[in-house]
């Protein structure tokens, strides 16, 4: 996994010690990955399609919408922190959301581009946490 590190030196009683400092790198954390394998299990043309999205996201580190945009050239950025990704050329749409500070990213939505235009990609919570029953 990247991470940066800076060395330097610092004179303590007329020695030279070296110190390493790390900076805090966020890699990407993808949340209801479950909600993908369901979504390929259902629609098997795209498994490695999304499989590799899962890999490629998972080793990213975004902290702005362009840095998405920049990774996948055929994502869009759009309001909420979220953004859309085709997936399978074109055949599907994932709409995730971001959180830049703590790197998460939270699956909206996935499905057809039929499914996909009955929805409003700025508000749609469609994959919800399932909740134990009392």
């Amino acid at each position: 996994m990247p991470y940066e590190d800076f060395v330097g030196s610092l004179v303590v009683n007329q020695k030279v010690t070296n110190l390493v400092t790390f900076s805090y790198i966020c890699i990407v954390n993808i949340y209801n990955r479950s909600t993908l394998t369901a979504f390929y299990q259902k629609y098997a043309d795209c498994k490695q399609t999304l499989e590799k999205w899962y890999h490629d996201v998972e080793s990213k580190i975004w902290k702005k919408p362009s840095d998405v945009t920049r990774d996948f050239n055929t994502a869009r950025a759009i309001a909420n922190n979220r953004a859309i990704f085709n997936i399978n050329n074109n055949d599907y749409r994932l709409v995730v959301e971001m959180n830049y500070q703590k790197g998460w990213v939270f699956i909206k939505f996935i499905g057809t581009h039929k499914q996909y235009d009955a929805i409003d990609a700025e508000t749609i919570n469609h994959i919800s946490s399932k909740r134990r029953k009392p």
